[in-house]
């Protein structure tokens, strides 16, 4: 066997070993998904669930992505009046800024946003906090005693960050939506009545309910990706950190892709229109 034929079959196999390695990946996270989303339901049904580790992780979540959201909100509502106001400006069309500015904000800005926040902030700290947990076999611990390490920690932060991710939406979409308006009705380029009136002709209540699931599938899916990958970690802290490198990037990819896929959703099954 020559030698390009040797360098062709071990790039072959390795991608094959990718590709295999991606699927044990996604199965692994449907499950994860599934036995967390089956262990909230049933904990909080039978009142079993660990109400305390759930306030503990709301609290962290929300002082670690709170300050940063809003300052991440701000210049992208700047950005977007800014950017739209020109576009507007170009065609005439100034008098539809607000509907534009708000709807998109709603729609893709602020669960995106959100997201993003949760992903990098938190989901960072869950998987590095179960990662030094299954490093130091604490993890194993428990199952040796017959805890279930999906509900005992991974179940009460899915469920903290979903609440975190709604409240944090709304709070994006609001200081981006008034960051925009300020811009816009400040600068003169639109009285204050016109673009509030473009927004509210064109948007709708499932605009807002859009923004909401989008905050909750987001949350749910980079909260179980941390924890998959902590739980999965190996090799000491350098794992830990391969661990969390890995989480942020996959949570990322599947935000994005989630977010296509939903946003494609709404816009076949919704009407739009002028309200």
């Amino acid at each position: 066997m020559s030698s390009a034929q040797a360098v062709g079959r071990s790039a072959l196999t390795s991608v094959v070993g990718r590709m295999n390695k991606g699927v044990v990946t996604s199965g692994e996270l449907v499950v994860l998904g599934l036995e967390a989303s089956k262990a909230a339901v049933t904990d909080i049904a039978t009142r079993r669930f660990s109400w305390s580790e759930f306030m503990l992780q709301a609290w962290f979540m929300t002082r670690v992505s709170l300050l940063p959201t809003i300052l991440v909100a701000i210049p992208f509502g700047v950005i977007t009046s800014v950017q739209i106001g020109a576009v507007a400006a170009e065609i005439g069309a100034t008098s539809f800024s607000g509907a534009v500015n708000g709807i998109g904000v709603l729609r893709q800005g602020a669960p995106l946003v959100t997201s993003l926040m949760i992903a990098g902030a938190v989901g960072s700290a869950i998987c590095s906090d179960l990662g030094a947990r299954t490093v130091r076999e604490e993890i194993d611990a428990l199952k040796v005693m017959g805890i279930s390490p999906v509900q005992r920690l991974v179940a009460p932060r899915v469920v903290a960050a979903l609440v975190v991710a709604l409240l944090l939406t709304v709070i994006v979409a609001m200081t981006a939506m008034i960051t925009a308006f300020i811009m816009n009705v400040g600068g003169g380029t639109i009285s204050s009545g016109a673009y509030l009136a473009s927004f509210i002709s064109f948007s709708q209540p499932t605009d807002l309910l859009l923004a909401e699931f989008k905050a909750l599938v987001f949350g749910f899916i980079a909260t179980i990706v941390a924890a998959h990958k902590g739980l999965s970690a190996s090799g000491g802290p350098k794992g830990v950190a391969d661990a969390v490198n890995q989480a942020v990037v996959l949570s990322v990819i599947l935000l994005a892709m989630a977010n296509v896929a939903i946003t494609q959703a709404y816009v076949m099954l919704v009407p739009q229109g002028i309200a």
